[in-house]
């Protein structure tokens, strides 16, 4: 008997709308009590929303207003400001 093949689980970036491993993208959760950050582990409650690890595609999101959409919330400037920070010391660490 062949071994089970287990299937990739795909999500959509919001910022380019393309389909990619989930691994290969970064949640943007908004947590129950209402704050918004982003989920390096992919495990924090709430409702989550992918991203790739691109500052375009996360600056992308944010203008067209697809995370607003996706985690059903306004964000605020100052919200936004602060997660397009956190992605920019994601990509430094990441570069190391």
């Amino acid at each position: 008997m062949p071994p089970k093949v287990r299937k990739t689980p795909m999500r959509m970036c919001v910022g380019c709308r393309e389909m990619k491993p989930k691994k290969e993208l970064l949640r943007v959760v908004r947590s129950p009590d209402g704050v918004v950050s982003l989920d390096p582990s992919g495990k924090k409650p709430g409702r989550g929303a992918y991203c790739c690890y691109s500052a375009d595609c996360l600056k992308r999101a944010l203008k067209q207003g697809q995370l607003d959409r996706q985690l059903e919330v306004k964000l605020s400037a100052d919200v936004n400001q602060a997660l397009t920070d956190t992605m920019d010391q994601l990509l430094r660490e990441a570069e190391k």
